[in-house]
């Protein structure tokens, strides 16, 4: 994993949570997400520039759909993981469970 393809932690947290929102994945429908499966509150500012970001880096693609009335015929702007996204994920999960596998045993007095 070169550092061209180097995620930070909230990035990688996005990302994740993209793909686990499959088509459904939007600004709103991340920060959500992230409230439900990690109890976090995160800004919706900073979600859709860490998206725009992700995007940039290749490792997100957006598509413009889903106008309603109640958003006053706006569209919302859906996003997808790329190949590369799917594949910078895998290789940091490698990663991390790599280095997992060197610590040494803990033991919390069982």
């Amino acid at each position: 994993m070169g550092r061209t393809n180097f995620l930070g932690e909230f990035e990688e947290l996005i990302l994740t949570m993209v793909l686990i929102l499959d088509d459904n994945a939007y600004g709103n429908t991340v920060v959500k997400a992230i409230k439900e499966h990690q109890n976090r509150e995160v800004n919706l500012s900073s979600v859709h520039i860490t998206l725009y970001r992700l995007e940039e880096k290749g490792f997100l693609k957006s598509y413009m759909a889903g106008a309603t009335q109640k958003r006053g015929g706006r569209k919302k702007r859906y996003f997808k993981a790329t190949n590369s996204g799917v594949a910078l994920l895998r290789e940091m999960k490698t990663s991390r469970t790599n280095l997992w596998k060197l610590t040494p045993q803990l033991n919390f007095g069982a």
